[in-house]
């Protein structure tokens, strides 16, 4: 295989993952690693991906949109701060963030260096400490543990002595004086419940899986339940993260399916995509159509357009979100007193597919 070939099928898996490892690419490819780094150097330089440690996530432009007006100060050439990018995952979720992050430093002349953690919550301290050995004026912050940031870690941000701001995190403590962005999950679930309720469902299942975000959607999905009127019998599982195709998630999925039909209920909320399309497999496998025999809404929205039969889903704002993180950190970085904490909350969206029965209506 030519080398032009085997970039242009890399870029391509990158186009459709949002991520790639090195690891998996040079056993894909039949190359050393150190051939995939050269490629993967070789794209960055092209500005066709960003290379992160073991691998690359999407490239994202740097010019200004058309027509976006630049109010916001942007540092001199060699002058701009280094942001610290902690997240948990390069592959699903957080590609987007980052992308935010990266356009609004690009415009604002500042540079990123990014740790991940891989949703091992040990790793937040050591991660944190190795981006501000590494240079990181300020601190952008999406913890490996649950939605509320374990205050060992908050210790350990502010004992850096650098400004940070959380990212789909909350100190605990709500009267804390911390800056954070975050999406509303309780409100994206809610909306997706009743949304499904107008169509005709009067009970609404919901299928979790173990992740920060996971007791934030199951708010959302009993308050809509208290407040709509639904039937409270229709399941509410959280399946943990068995490995996905494995027997375990096979017969979780499987499971829940018997808890919707022996209920009455013909609708659900599943949270992530990866789970929504599971079961949509497993639906089939069974002789049940969606959505006739059961409607779906994914949350997370990352490829749930790609289902077989395409999924209505809620979309937390990522991209956004990291826009918002970034300004707020280069603010504090460049004011030359002090700001007040500030704390922002953004609106999921819901984006009407075939799975819910009403793809003909126009996505919210």
């Amino acid at each position: 295989m030519l080398v032009e070939q085997r970039q242009e099928l890399l870029l391509r898996e990158l186009r459709a993952t949002g991520a790639v490892r090195v690891a998996d690419l040079a056993v894909r490819f039949g190359v050393s690693a150190g051939t995939i780094r050269r490629d993967l150097s070789e794209l960055a330089a092209l500005g066709r991906l960003t290379k992160v440690r073991g691998g690359a996530i999407t490239a994202v432009p740097a010019a200004k949109p058309r027509h976006e007006p630049c109010p916001e100060p942007v540092f001199a050439d060699g002058e701009g701060p280094t942001l610290g990018l902690l997240v948990p995952s390069a592959t699903y979720y957080y590609p987007n963030v980052v992308g935010g992050v990266r356009a609004v430093a690009a415009r604002r002349g500042a540079r990123i260096v990014i740790g991940l953690t891989d949703y091992a919550p040990p790793r937040d301290l050591q991660q944190i400490d190795e981006l501000c050995s590494s240079g990181a004026d300020g601190l952008l912050i999406a913890s490996a543990s649950g939605h509320y940031v374990p205050e060992a870690t908050l210790e350990r941000l502010r004992a850096t002595g650098k400004p940070f701001v959380l990212m789909e995190r909350h100190p605990e403590d709500s009267f804390e004086p911390c800056e954070f962005v975050v999406s509303d999950h309780r409100q994206g679930a809610y909306r997706a419940v009743g949304h499904l309720h107008a169509l005709g469902h009067d009970r609404v299942a919901c299928y979790l899986t173990g992740s920060p975000t996971a007791p934030l959607v199951a708010e959302g999905h009993a308050h809509a339940v208290a407040r709509l009127g639904l039937d409270p019998s229709a399941p509410v599982v959280d399946g943990g993260r068995p490995p996905l195709g494995s027997r375990q998630a096979v017969r979780q999925y499987d499971t829940f399916i018997d808890r919707c039909v022996a209920s009455g209920a013909r609708a659900a909320l599943v949270h992530s995509d990866h789970d929504a399309i599971e079961l949509l497999q497993r639906l089939r496998a069974r002789g049940l159509r969606t959505p006739e025999d059961m409607a779906l809404i994914a949350y997370d929205d990352e490829f749930a357009a790609l289902a077989e039969v395409p999924l209505t889903a809620v979309a937390p704002p990522k991209r956004q979100l990291g826009e918002q993180a970034a300004h707020l950190l280069l603010d504090r970085l460049r004011a030359p007193g002090p700001l007040p904490a500030r704390q922002v909350v953004l609106q999921p969206t819901l984006t009407v597919r075939a799975s819910c029965g009403a793809a003909g209506l126009a996505a919210a």
